[in-house]
């Protein structure tokens, strides 16, 4: 009986050891939970008209928790909706043009109305070539109306050849030994006339 009364006693004690030490323990982190002051986490204002940039950094309070931002986006930060007023965009107008009218489809084809160029009309001053032969050479002449063109000159053997023309004239002259042969077409009154010069 003494043994089981001193077991008894010795559980009693332990048990009233261990449940003063976690007393003790839970009282002690109380008071230090208790002497430590939090402060309640502030909202900052936020302006909508100031755009924040990519590499700004949230704000933290002393807590060491970020802020809620409560405040709605502006309509700076909204993405532009389409409105039933808005014009089309462009791209699409040049896609449609492109569809309707393209290089492929525009085929160029010879014009079946193709005339050759008219000749020279009969009503135009007939034109006429005369020869004029002398003893230096030979001379042609393309005479119209109110003018006339040297159209071919050519000297006789040993003989040399000279050609003067102005606005109203042209001369040739055949000269050899000291002798002198010309041919002189003037048109300076107007119907061409031709003259000969021998020396």
């Amino acid at each position: 009986m003494a043994p089981m009364r001193r077991g008894l006693v010795h559980a009693i004690a332990w048990s009233l050891a261990t449940g003063a030490s976690v007393t003790l323990s839970w009282w002690g982190v109380h008071t230090v939970m208790s002497g430590t002051v939090y402060d309640r986490p502030r909202a900052l204002p936020i302006n909508a008209d100031t755009p924040t940039t990519q590499g700004s950094k949230p704000q933290v309070s002393s807590s060491g928790k970020p802020p809620e931002d409560t405040a709605e986006p502006s309509s700076h930060d909204r993405p532009d909706e389409p409105t039933q007023d808005d014009p089309e965009p462009p791209y699409e107008h040049a896609r449609e043009t492109s569809e309707e009218v393209t290089p492929s489809s525009e085929k160029t084809t010879p014009s079946e109305s193709f005339e050759p160029p008219a000749s020279p009309s009969s009503s135009e001053p007939p034109r006429r070539a005369e020869v004029y032969p002398r003893d230096g050479g030979k001379v042609i002449f393309d005479i119209g109306p109110t003018s006339a063109t040297l159209a071919s000159a050519r000297p006789k053997a040993g003989w040399r050849m000279e050609v003067h023309e102005d606005t109203h004239w042209i001369r040739v002259v055949f000269t050899k030994d000291g002798r002198e042969s010309s041919v002189f077409c003037r048109w300076e009154t107007g119907t061409p006339r031709v003259e000969f010069y021998d020396k």
